[in-house]
């Protein structure tokens, strides 16, 4: 088993996230507004899933918890302390594995270690988390000797190295297919019960923030208003794993896909191509 993390409350207060324009557009519009007035708590163990329309400021948010971007307005803070530049608390996976390819898995996972931290013990964190997501007979292998999702079994066991109090996951199934992506669900939740370290998820597939999260935010636009803030917040009922099959989680799946402007048929909504949320790769 590995030790339980040191899970954190995280807190977004009144964050706000505006970009500059490019230099040809500055004059007629010299910023663009991405986030605004998102005010959130996050419960210390609580999972949490961000959904949004693209472009709508969801990988801005994760960014701005652990601190590789700083907000325009208002402020991040974990443990109740501000987060100010690259914070330690937290640990980033992303939705390539991004992989050494020169380096065994088990030396992959062993970059995540905290600095100063004993060899031995270290080494012995390394083998626990590794046979927590099923790689301790591949240990050795090297990234281009194992599957995709096997590489991302890797990705996560080197985010959880440093026991993070906030794991901060972007997109990290989005690459998978359809049968390895529901496995590797299933892997997070066994991975939060034996380590119940804070999660915050971003994704953009309702039925992995169903099955995974005990609140779902959903962001959006408002009429008239530059900007994504938060439209919604969902609390999933039932406890985990759920039954991707219950009734009451189509019903919660056909409300969340209206609130992103896609019916329960799969069209998208009219209100979906007014929205005053600009599409930015952010």
């Amino acid at each position: 088993m590995v030790s339980p993390s040191p899970a954190s409350p995280v807190e977004f207060a009144g964050i706000g996230r505006a970009f500059a324009a490019p230099r040809r557009k500055a004059a007629a519009s010299p910023s663009r507004t991405v986030l605004r007035d998102v005010s959130l708590t996050i419960d210390a163990g609580e999972v949490v899933a961000i959904l949004g329309a693209s472009g709508c400021g969801k990988s801005t948010l994760l960014r701005i918890a652990g601190g590789l971007d700083a907000p325009t307005t208002g402020a991040a803070l974990i443990d109740g302390t501000p987060v100010a530049g690259i914070d330690a608390r937290c640990a980033i996976g992303f939705q390539e594995p991004r992989l050494l390819p020169w380096r065994s898995l088990a030396d992959n996972v062993a970059l995540g270690l905290p600095r100063g931290l004993d060899r031995a013990e270290g080494a012995e964190r390394v083998a626990r988390l590794l046979d927590l997501v099923g790689l301790g007979a591949s240990a050795a292998l090297r990234p281009r000797e194992v599957s995709g999702g096997m590489a991302q079994r890797a990705s996560l066991a080197r985010a959880l190295a440093r026991n993070p109090g906030v794991l901060l996951l972007d997109e990290p199934f989005g690459a998978l297919d359809a049968l390895t992506r529901l496995r590797m669900q299933d892997l997070l939740l066994d991975v939060h019960a034996a380590a119940p370290t804070t999660i915050l998820l971003v994704t953009h597939d309702v039925d992995e923030a169903l099955q995974l999260a005990d609140r779902i935010i959903l962001l959006g636009g408002e009429n008239g208003r530059d900007g994504a803030t938060i439209r919604r917040v969902v609390a999933v009922p039932g406890t985990r794993p759920r039954d991707r099959g219950s009734a009451a989680l189509a019903e919660l799946r056909a409300e969340l896909l209206d609130g992103l402007g896609i019916d329960r048929h799969g069209r998208a909504l009219d209100d979906l191509h007014s929205s005053t949320i600009p599409v930015f790769p952010y």
